[in-house]
């Protein structure tokens, strides 16, 4: 009796983390301008149940998203628990990555400017700074566009083209990103964005000079491990919850 008493607590706990990072992500990307009416969504999956994900209830602005209003869907796209309903794309497209992918915990796409104009090449992201090789041999193009996802084999197609990578750029639509943990796919997708903007500017201006092979696979080392990530994501969460502690309620 009492192992399942501190299992269930257990549970508890590590649903409410996660719960808590997701809520703050929102709030973050209101603040970084990576909100756009009803589009882009975030998931984690839940601790208790592998096949359920938590997501942002649909058509509440992402600066006024709490722990509180956060809806629980199944694999199959359906609401289970919350007051709202969900994006239909997130629900075609995150159903697809978590059931392809055991490993990920938490997945974000948003329809952000630099990772849409950059989407348009349909090009991966190239070892240009420091940053950028976070990405280097570890993120895909889905070289495809047929409007907004609504349809379940767009989605199987989508976490096809991600693979095994951390992220993949969907073709005149934007970025998906993936992680082990809320931190770690949220700052992937902060970080990528950042490097399309960087690459954005870059060919503006000439021919940039690509990072050598070899420093590039050294720096992604140090720079596209999940530790790291991580650790880039804490001045983040500090941050929110000293500016809008509410998110919290």
């Amino acid at each position: 009796m009492g192992s399942t008493v501190a299992s269930n607590h257990t549970i508890e706990k590590e649903r409410r983390y996660r719960k808590e990072r997701l809520a703050a992500t929102f709030r973050l990307f209101s603040k970084f301008g990576f909100d756009h009416g009803e589009a882009g969504h975030i998931t984690v999956r839940d601790p208790e149940y592998p096949d359920h994900y938590w997501v942002n209830p649909y058509r509440v602005h992402f600066s006024q998203i709490k722990v509180s209003n956060l809806v629980l869907a199944n694999d199959q796209g359906e609401v289970v628990e919350g007051d709202y309903d969900v994006n239909a794309a997130a629900l075609v497209i995150h159903s697809a990555v978590h059931r392809a992918r055991p490993d990920v915990i938490a997945a974000a796409h948003a329809h952000t400017t630099y990772g849409q104009i950059w989407s348009t090449t349909g090009k991966l992201l190239q070892p240009l700074t420091q940053d950028s090789c976070a990405f280097y041999k570890d993120h895909s193009i889905f070289d495809d566009y047929t409007g907004v996802v609504l349809k379940k084999n767009e989605g199987d197609r989508i976490a096809d083209a991600l693979g095994n990578n951390k992220a993949v750029i969907l073709r005149n639509h934007g970025l998906l990103s993936v992680g082990k943990s809320v931190e770690e796919a949220v700052w992937w997708f902060i970080l990528m964005e950042r490097a399309c903007r960087e690459h954005v500017y870059a060919h503006s201006i000439g021919n940039p000079i690509e990072i050598d092979e070899k420093y590039a696979d050294i720096t992604y080392q140090q720079e596209g491990t999940p530790e790291a990530a991580k650790g880039m994501f804490q001045p983040l969460w500090d941050r929110i919850v000293a500016e809008q502690p509410d998110f919290l309620n």
